[in-house]
């Protein structure tokens, strides 16, 4: 039986099997809360890209005409066999995102632009500390603004679970209220009849690993099948996507969890960053593949559903010597989804000319990503104002609430 239990647990995905089952025990332990008063059945998921985001190339200020020579060789064209999307008469959408460019269109996705945090020194560490936390400041890492979000939700009949998609929680989902974890498997599954006698042999052994990895099991097989097999030579751009398809999956059941955070690393284009072409653009393809995912997955679910992706700071305005961008301040915010009030492009624009960048190097924030979260909490799951300024995000009365951004 030893020889067997080794054989066993290198064929499983034991990271993803171990960390979904001990997590998953908890699923039906999970806090009920309030259904949303017009009937909704409401999901949130918050996709964090971490390395720093150029939002001057994600979406660019076209009609603004300092661009071009800042971002010289990488910047984008309205022409040309690369050309980038026209969202309006002054800003246009990366190439690569023809998925976001459709969902801009159905008035089911829109930009935030010049946007931050609160934190202005450029420490990938801190600001995603900031970004994550929800304080003002780094250091303070106890919990996450979802969870703190998640666990303020009114109570009711309603299960509102989230969902940690990924090897470790991402600290914006770290806190009291219980969470759910799943990962992608990297390694075949074992079949059926092998797991189930993994399964017997820990209720004979250990009966609490046992109950563990059984919930587990039934959690993975929820989020996998053919499709979700993770080919040889998948990459980046590919995890992505099967990364987001699990996540629908789970999150398009009637007891799965209704929010969910992922956190996609990669995004620190320090050189080579490419324009309508290279590195960049395939992240981003990437991205744009992980937001059809969702779309696909949740199936009637995405017209409840609001998709937010953030950054912790944006990259310098001029490239560098190396044709890549470095850590910057203000970037952009993408919402998507259909419940987003959607086909627009929301920024009071602070130009490009020297004397208006901030520091002499930076796009100038001047939109707090806090006060975009905090409208498509209130709007979207019923939070307070006062409960957004004072628990979700500590000491921000002073940040007021983006508001419309959700129907």
């Amino acid at each position: 039986m030893e020889c067997c239990e080794s054989l066993t647990l290198s064929a499983l995905s034991r990271r993803s099997l171990l960390l979904g089952g001990a997590s998953f025990a908890a699923w039906a332990h999970l806090p009920k809360f309030a259904r949303a008063a017009d009937g909704r059945d409401p999901r949130l998921i918050v996709v964090i890209l971490r390395g720093a985001l150029d939002g001057l190339a994600t979406v660019a200020p076209l009609g603004d005409p300092d661009y071009a020579g800042l971002h010289g060789p990488i910047a984008l064209e309205a022409a040309g066999a690369h050309a980038a999307v026209m969202l309006d008469s002054f800003f246009v959408l990366h190439p690569s995102m023809p998925e976001f460019s459709r969902m801009y269109r159905a008035k089911q996705a829109a930009v935030v632009h010049a946007v931050a945090t609160p934190y202005r020194d450029r420490s990938h560490f801190d600001g995603q500390d900031v970004l994550e936390s929800g304080f003002a400041g780094a250091g303070r890492v106890q919990s996450g603004w979802l969870n703190r979000a998640l666990e303020a939700l009114p109570r009711g009949e309603r299960v509102m679970s989230a969902l940690a998609v990924g090897p470790t929680a991402p600290l914006l989902l770290r806190g009291a209220a219980p969470t759910v974890g799943w990962t992608p498997a990297t390694l075949p599954n074992a079949a059926d009849d092998t797991a189930m006698r993994l399964v017997d042999l820990y209720r004979h052994r250990d009966p609490a690993l046992a109950v563990a990895l059984s919930q587990g099991l039934q959690l993975d097989k929820s989020a996998q099948g053919d499709d979700m097999k993770r080919k040889p030579g998948t990459n980046a751009t590919g995890a992505m996507r099967l990364a987001a398809r699990g996540a629908a999956k789970l999150m398009a059941a009637d007891d799965g969890p209704r929010i969910a955070a992922l956190a996609f690393d990669g995004w620190d284009t320090h050189a080579n960053e490419g324009g309508a072409v290279g590195q960049l653009a395939n992240l981003l393809s990437g991205l744009d593949g992980a937001l059809a995912e969702f779309e696909s997955g949740l199936g009637e679910r995405w017209r409840d559903t609001v998709v937010v992706v953030a950054t912790e700071f944006g990259r310098t305005a001029k490239i560098n010597g190396t044709d890549g961008t470095d850590h910057g301040t203000a970037t952009v915010a993408l919402l998507a989804g259909g419940a987003v009030k959607g086909g627009r492009v929301i920024a009071d624009w602070p130009g490009l000319k020297q004397a208006s960048l901030y520091e002499g190097r930076d796009l100038a924030p001047t939109t707090d990503l806090r006060a975009v979260i905090k409208g498509v909490l209130h709007d979207h799951l019923g939070l307070s104002e006062r409960v957004l300024a004072e628990t979700v995000f500590p000491d921000s009365a002073g940040v007021k609430a983006v508001w419309g951004l959700v129907g």
